[in-house]
């Protein structure tokens, strides 16, 4: 898979992955008034835009096709010397190609260029990429409730992998 680091122009595009992405990934975690109001809340062009505006890193993934199949973002020093990854999503059609690992990897390259120690990211306590997490040397490091209103919240763990081992 080809990595594009996305910019301003490329938010149509992740807001089409998310739509494609969530109702799948999530089915079974959240309701779906629940999923639509996240996707409203956190993927419109405004919180995109003020992502990216904040440092978060954004790359698009592309198939030989050069059709965009995930994507990824990532900001450096989240916490001190830790960079987060607050995205990691791909078509369901293409997991368990490696794209997710790759992502991963790049993530890493990037912390490891900025003398980060750690990778962290938090997962819904009911998805089964806690799975592949694990898989990538990560380890649950604490349980987060976030409340992000209209009576919602993400029952998370946070977890973390050092990648200076």
């Amino acid at each position: 898979m080809k990595l594009v680091k996305a910019n301003s122009e490329h938010i149509p595009i992740i807001i089409e992955l998310t739509k494609k992405i969530w109702p799948v990934a999530y089915c079974e975690i959240l309701s779906k008034a629940q999923l639509g109001y996240m996707i409203e809340k956190f993927y419109n062009e405004t919180a995109l835009r003020e992502l990216i505006q904040k440092g978060h890193v954004f790359y698009l993934a592309q198939d030989d096709k050069d059709i965009y199949v995930g994507f990824v973002s990532y900001e450096i020093n989240s916490e001190p010397n830790k960079t987060k990854i607050h995205k990691i999503y791909v078509l369901p059609e293409t997991q368990g190609t490696g794209l997710g690992r790759q992502f991963f990897e790049l993530v890493k390259e990037k912390a490891i260029e900025n003398n980060q120690s750690n990778i962290f990211l938090n997962v819904n306590k009911q998805n089964h990429a806690i799975n592949f997490y694990i898989k990538l040397g990560f380890a649950k490091v604490k349980d987060e409730v976030i409340d992000i209103g209209n009576g919602y919240v993400m029952d998370d763990y946070v977890m973390e992998v050092d990648i200076l081992q």
